[in-house]
């Protein structure tokens, strides 16, 4: 027999619910309000195009920012330069959000929908110049919010460095920084608005540096031993070794050095490489193999071989119960919708994506949520996900179709399609973590879940081990 709440209760309630609604109203009206000022902010560190631990600019401008919001700031943690956090109120909950501003070498472009050098060394390939602003911008709005309702609780910005395979955010993990945080959100810049449960790829990178000796190429060649002939050595086994690894495995690599001269045998060679794969035990297996495949390159060549881990990160672990939460809002916010101007650089740069790009209207639209997905790329996210309940979203910064780390995905974030793609993911944000400091309720379920999801005998142990961080692997 279903039963019947009384005429009061549910006035109660609809009152309730009304009176809530206003206040996520009140939310959106106000981040409307300050798109520009945030626009500003993004094309600022657009500009500057920092990459992976050199973002001195790009950290200091969003800590000035949050600075003068009231925000508590904490430089340098986990001794890493660029990496912060920025704190207000005190006490349960303690909501974190994410946010990352490093650009991608090569990809120096401008805000046209050509491709174009800016003459650059990087570009914001991956819209990291975004995700710090929106972030922020999510932050200070949930502060304000706070403060207007007296709202107990903590909110937290992290500054996160490096992700583009710096792996700044398991240093971080592994130096214990988010061991309070209760609850931890986060976005990225996409093509299209979804808010569905994520997956990542776990990664180990590292450089393989081989040693040999120089000698004239032609005068001499017995007394020389090529450091090249070592990395290529390793890259033929390597290569080899696909065959014999899991269907959904990758492995990529780049001679970063090669020689200066044809004429010279090269007594240094480096190769830089990344294995994934969904499962980080198939990866730390992957890994190895690519080890003794450098070592016997090494010893085939009359070589010596050294490596040097760079980044290493766990697959994502996605949290339903707050998944959810923030798929229900970024439903309530809404997608992107293009003026005219935007519309005919979407449509110049959709051209260049070849047959089969959506529609550019599709930017408007809601991605169905799912509570399963595929994982292609890799984030440094993932750590954090097997430490605190964590949950993400992506939303319409570039073109749709558009593939990250491209040239188009720079375009199309330096001009005002990214700053509205930007301004959704700060609303959706800031609304998710209003729901959780009114239903404090929903980070015990969110703990419980994760700890069902890890195992109970689940031990944290960083892809990358002990190494400090890589501050100059970029350099």
């Amino acid at each position: 027999m279903r039963k019947i709440l009384p005429l009061g209760v549910l006035l109660l309630l609809c009152t309730i619910g009304v009176h809530a609604q206003k206040k996520k109203n009140d939310v959106i009206k106000d981040l409307d309000s300050k798109s520009e000022k945030y626009s500003e902010i993004a094309h600022n560190i657009w500009d500057l195009a920092e990459m992976g631990y050199l973002e001195e600019q790009s950290s200091a401008l969003l800590q000035e920012t949050l600075s003068n919001e009231g925000f508590t700031i904490e430089k340098g943690i986990a001794g890493i330069p660029t990496a912060f956090k920025a704190e207000y109120g005190s006490g349960y909950p303690v909501i974190a959000i994410l946010g990352e501003y490093d650009a991608l070498p090569g990809l120096s472009q401008e805000a046209v929908p050509e491709k174009k050098s800016a003459g650059k060394a990087a570009g914001h390939a991956c819209g990291h110049h975004l995700f710090g602003t929106a972030s922020t911008a999510a932050a200070i709005s949930v502060k304000n919010w706070m403060e207007t309702n007296n709202i107990k609780g903590t909110i937290r910005f992290y500054g996160c460095p490096a992700e583009e395979g710096g792996s700044g955010k398991v240093y971080m993990v592994r130096e214990g920084v988010f061991n309070d945080v209760d609850v931890a959100l986060h976005w990225h810049p996409s093509s299209a608005n979804a808010a569905s449960a994520g997956a990542a790829l776990a990664n180990k990178s590292a450089k393989f540096r081989f040693y040999g000796v120089s000698a004239h190429a032609a005068g001499a060649p017995d007394r020389g031993r090529s450091a090249l002939d070592g990395v290529e050595a390793m890259n033929a086994m390597v290569n080899m070794m696909r065959e014999h690894i899991p269907q959904e495995a990758r492995i990529h690599y780049v001679i970063t050095n090669g020689g200066k001269a044809p004429n010279v045998v090269p007594d240094f060679a480096e190769v830089y490489y990344y294995a994934r794969h969904n499962r980080r035990d198939v990866v730390v297996d992957m890994f190895d193999r690519m080890v003794k495949a450098a070592e016997g390159a090494a010893l085939g060549t009359g070589t010596t071989m050294k490596y040097e881990m760079i980044g290493g990160t766990h697959e994502l672990l996605p949290n339903l119960t707050v998944q959810k939460i923030m798929y229900d809002n970024l439903e309530k916010v809404g997608g992107v919708t293009y003026n005219e101007e935007e519309k005919a650089f979407a449509e110049k740069i959709s051209a260049t994506l070849g047959k089969g790009a959506p529609e550019i209207s599709s930017a408007e639209k809601i991605q169905p949520y799912k509570e399963t997905a595929r994982a292609y790329g890799s984030t440094d996210v993932g750590d954090v996900s097997y430490t605190v309940p964590t949950a993400g979203l992506g939303t319409a910064t570039w073109v749709p179709g558009t593939p990250a780390h491209s040239w188009q995905a720079v375009a199309a974030g330096g001009m005002s399609i990214g700053s509205k793609g930007m301004m959704v993911a700060a609303k959706t944000l800031a609304l998710t973590a209003m729901d959780i400091f009114e239903n404090p309720k929903t980070v015990e379920t969110a703990k419980k879940e994760l700890e069902e999801r890890r195992g109970k005998d689940f031990k944290y142990i960083p892809m990358l081990g002990n190494r400090p961080p890589a501050l100059d692997y970029r350099k």
